[in-house]
Order: C-alpha cells, then structure tokens, then sequence
C-alpha cells in the first residue's frame, strides 16, 4: 500500500507541485514502475483541470491526465495506475466522488489493486472518514457525506496555530476543540504546511518540508507537538517509524 495524505500543493505560489514531497514520490513512482497516473480535479473550482495536470506532469515527472478524458470516471480508476487527488473545496470534490461513483471504485483501487493514491488538502480530507475537519466551506447545499476513509483517523490541513492580529472570530485552534466536544472519543491530526503522512506497505511515516511537528487534538487531552508518528500507534494499524 503507498498512500500520500498532504496538507497542502506546494511551500509557495511560485513552487512546483508538491515540491516537498518530490523525493518519496519519485522513490514510490520507481518503485512501482509508474509512468502515468489519473488527476481527479474537481475541487479545483478556478482553475483550468488541464492546466493543473500538465503542471503536475512537469513537477513528476510522470504523465497526468485529468479524469475527464475518460469514457467514465469509474473507467478511469478502474485503468489507473495511480490516483491524484487535487486540492480546492472539499465539500464539492466529496459531492462529485459520490455522484460519479468514485469512492467505491477509489476503495477498491486502493485496498483490492494496491493502486496508490495521493492526495493534497481536499484530496487528504476526503480520504479520512468524513469531511467534518476541513476547512472550506460547503459551497452548495449539502449534507456530510461519508468520504473514503483510506485513513483512520481525521485530519486538518493546512493547520496554522497564529492568531491574526485584529481577527476577532474563532482560531483554528478554537474549531478543532469544539470538534473534539461533539467527538469525544476522535483525534484529529494537524498538518501543517509543507507536511504530510506518508504510508508505505504497512508503515507509517511523517515528513515535513520545514522541519516541524503536527499536532493532535482530543477532548480534554493534551498531547506535546509531535516530529514522528509514534504517538499514533494507538489509533492507526500500521507501524509508526
């Protein structure tokens, strides 16, 4: 199994995809003899899908095609060899993966082929449980769905603890507690930028592109800011290096 969970796309607007993440990738791609793979864009509302693979076939070195090239976008899947899920909104990508069919087909991908997935901001949020720790907002009107729970656990990208000066409105911080009131008994893993969980067979690693830890949240708990995974043993079936 080789699953990327990302926080976010790139360090800086001006880097290429996901640039801090490109030595284990390229160890994965060449492991697995990968040359091409399937971007499934529709979080990206703004942004021009085909664009956005070229440019991520340019940082990959791999070839990328976006998922509306396909006849269907279970076909797609179904003929993947790997799986990019883009960031942007979550709630609408975990909207369109229902009504395209694609969790299942994404699940079984994963879990039956042992194709990979990667997955950056609204790629990561989908594939954990439920959308419930993302920090979008729902863009059309929309219940929470379940999403592809590749992960066990729930993760916040794109974690920032800074408290700006003048904002009066809840902190991040602020949200993920009142999270973990109504969940007791979940955790939710804070990634910041530049960071992100990496699972290899049956490991699971932690890397960060500018050296810091990521956080856990739960009720009524303290947990110190962590630099490996091995705090996570508890929670996840994989062994924490």
């Amino acid at each position: 199994m080789d699953i990327f969970l990302l926080s976010n796309g790139r360090l800086t607007t001006s880097s290429q995809w996901l640039n801090y993440a490109t030595t284990r990738l390229q160890e994965m791609f060449q492991r697995r003899q990968i040359r091409k793979a399937v971007l499934v864009p529709y979080a990206v509302l703004r942004g021009d899908h085909d664009q956005r693979a070229l440019e991520l076939s340019q940082s990959l070195g791999i070839e990328v095609v976006s998922i509306a090239h396909f006849a269907s976008p279970v076909k797609a899947i179904e003929s993947a060899e790997c799986i990019l899920v883009s960031g942007g909104n979550t709630w609408w990508l975990n909207k369109c993966l229902h009504e395209n069919g694609l969790i299942v087909a994404i699940q079984r991908a994963v879990f039956e082929r042992n194709i990979p997935y990667i997955g950056w901001s609204a790629g990561c949020n989908v594939a954990t449980p439920s959308i419930r720790t993302t920090n979008d907002m729902p863009v059309s009107n929309a219940v929470v769905m379940p999403s592809l729970g590749l992960f066990p656990i729930q993760i916040n990208p794109h974690y920032i603890d800074t408290r700006i000066s003048g904002h009066m409105g809840e902190t991040r911080d602020d949200r993920i507690a009142e999270f973990c009131v109504i969940n007791p008994d979940e955790i939710v893993i804070a990634l910041r930028e530049g960071s992100g969980l990496q699972i290899k067979d049956k490991e699971l690693h932690y890397f960060s592109g500018k050296n810091e830890g990521f956080k856990i949240f739960q009720y009524n708990q303290h947990f110190p800011e962590q630099y490996d995974t091995k705090i996570l043993k508890k929670w996840v079936p994989y062994r924490c290096v």
